[in-house]
């Protein structure tokens, strides 16, 4: 009887520690899965060049997006260099190719490796996530 008590008592004293591990290990788990937090950064002023294709011209906004918002101040601090690739890249470009959906999703694309690659041999990091044009003008 003595001995069916003591492990009654045990039982009763080792369960809640128990569960609260638990709790810890679910709670800690739902936050590592938690999606991180975009973080945008405006280049600014629009970016304007001239075309390939001689006489045209093309003016972009540019939004870069972060999923790890620590990486924002050098994305401010390498704007500079950011927009040169940019530049370089579209002023290489066709204004007929530039003007359709389909170019334009191209072109994003490969801004995206661009700006990936300058901010990596900058930073060490490639910490730039997504390119977005807020405004794309093809004359």
């Amino acid at each position: 009887m003595r001995f069916a008590l003591y492990t009654f008592l045990s039982i009763i004293l080792i369960l809640p520690c128990y569960t609260y591990a638990a709790e810890e290990e679910a709670t800690g788990s739902e936050e590592e899965s938690a999606p991180a937090k975009p973080s945008y950064y405006f280049l600014q002023p629009s970016i304007v060049v001239n075309l390939k294709s001689g006489g045209q011209f093309a003016r972009i906004d540019v939004q870069l997006m972060t999923l790890d918002e620590a990486e924002l101040e050098n994305i401010k601090l390498h704007a500079p260099a950011l927009r040169h690739a940019l530049i370089l890249l579209l002023s290489e470009q066709k204004g007929k190719e530039l003007k359709t959906p389909d170019g334009k999703e191209a072109f994003r694309k490969v801004a995206l490796t661009a700006v990936q690659e300058a901010i990596e041999e900058l930073t060490g990091t490639a910490s730039i996530d997504e390119v977005y044009f807020t405004s794309f003008f093809v004359q």
